[in-house]
């Protein structure tokens, strides 16, 4: 216990030091992300804040360790390192999304390969329980890929992306704790005190974002925190089994991965290429609602509690219903909010035509007007 409340508050106060500096610093460098018509900010604002995220998490991670305990931890800290850079290269000169693919591949190799992070078991989703070693790199490949990406791609609005990342973190570092998993604990608490004091500086309206360089570092360590949840948690003979593991460990991911998925497969079926920018998002569809940014990030942390609770009590009914019954709920919540979302910006729309008219006829009233009194 002791390494982890010591690990959370370095984590904190590495990050919160830190970043005023690395605010000064873009501003004096330039380094900012421009608003555009895709985006939701309307001024320049410094971005980078992932250096601080980083930095606090791989010193507090490092030190609240024991040396020994986990040789994986080294390759885990190769894989952020890889990670770290790559979205550091990408906020200030900008990659490609193959670039950015490949980096995001050896990432994830190094985590499969190095780390023994991979899926092994199904755990009766779909009746499919032990799975082959091909059809096991392959999936978790995927898995690590798409929420490393899920968590860049939810980083739209002030605060969203880290208050969801604190809300996983925590969550799994809990789970971590009592199941007598020092090293994922620690992990996970380091990387959650990191998020708490860059959300300082985040929370609207924001001084700085975390940029790639930070919300890829949250997407990679959630995504070896949850296979490892689903590994340890799905074991009858770990120190805290739970029914409908990856059920679960869906539902801690709920709001960042389900939208990511959607999104991909809307981008797909489109013949688009699924890293390609849009604003088909869940927090689009809330702004179009006309939620700020802070109703938007604390409607979809509430939403994500709400999953997590639903998937807890219904455990008992087995992987498959779970996560169909997840999938359910959440294409309700999306279906409703886009309704919505889109009442609101016809209407609006519709306003905004019926003031340009208004305006035009007093233009030309006035004119008339002038021409009259000028004869």
């Amino acid at each position: 216990m002791d390494n982890i409340l010591l690990s959370a508050a370095l984590a904190f106060l590495i990050t919160f030091f830190a970043i005023p500096i690395i605010i000064q610093v873009a501003k004096d460098k330039k380094l900012f992300d421009e608003p555009d018509e895709r985006k939701v900010h309307k001024t320049v604002i410094p971005t980078l804040g992932g250096l601080g995220i980083f930095a606090g998490f791989i010193i507090a991670t490092l030190m609240g360790v024991p040396s020994g305990i986990a040789s994986e931890l080294q390759y885990f800290a190769a894989a952020a390192t890889v990670i770290f850079f790559l979205g550091l290269k990408d906020d200030i000169l900008v990659l490609s999304a193959s670039k950015k693919f490949i980096g995001q591949l050896v990432a994830a190799g190094i985590v499969i390969k190095f780390g023994g992070v991979r899926i092994t078991d199904m755990h009766g989703f779909l009746g499919i329980n032990e799975i082959p070693q091909i059809a096991s790199i392959v999936l978790s490949f995927f898995t690590i890929i798409v929420i490393t990406n899920s968590f860049n791609l939810i980083d739209g609005v002030d605060g969203l992306a880290g208050s969801l990342g604190m809300l996983t973190t925590i969550v799994f570092g809990v789970y971590f704790f009592y199941a007598g998993q020092l090293t994922y604990g620690v992990m996970a608490f380091s990387l959650s005190g990191s998020i708490v004091a860059f959300l300082i500086y985040n929370f609207s309206p924001a001084k700085i974002f975390m940029g790639d360089t930070g919300s890829l570092l949250l997407g990679l360590i959630n995504s070896i925190l949850v296979i490892k949840f689903i590994n340890i948690a799905g074991s009858p003979t770990s120190n805290l089994p739970l029914q409908a593991a990856p059920a679960i460990g869906f539902a801690i991911l709920m709001i960042p991965l389900f939208d990511t998925l959607r999104v991909f497969t809307i981008r797909i079926l489109d013949r688009r290429s699924p890293f390609s920018p849009d604003r088909n998002h869940v927090h689009h569809f809330l702004l179009d609602m006309g939620l700020n940014h802070k109703m938007v990030t604390i409607t979809c942390v509430l939403a994500n509690i709400i999953f997590i609770a639903l998937a807890y009590f219904l455990s008992s009914k087995g992987t498959t219903i779970v996560i169909f019954a997840l999938l359910a709920f959440a294409l309700v919540f999306i279906g409703v909010i886009y309704y919505y979302g889109r009442l609101k910006s016809k209407a609006a729309k519709q306003e905004r035509v019926s003031k340009a008219n208004i305006i035009k006829t007093h233009k030309v009233l006035s004119l008339a007007s002038e021409a009259v009194e000028a004869e």
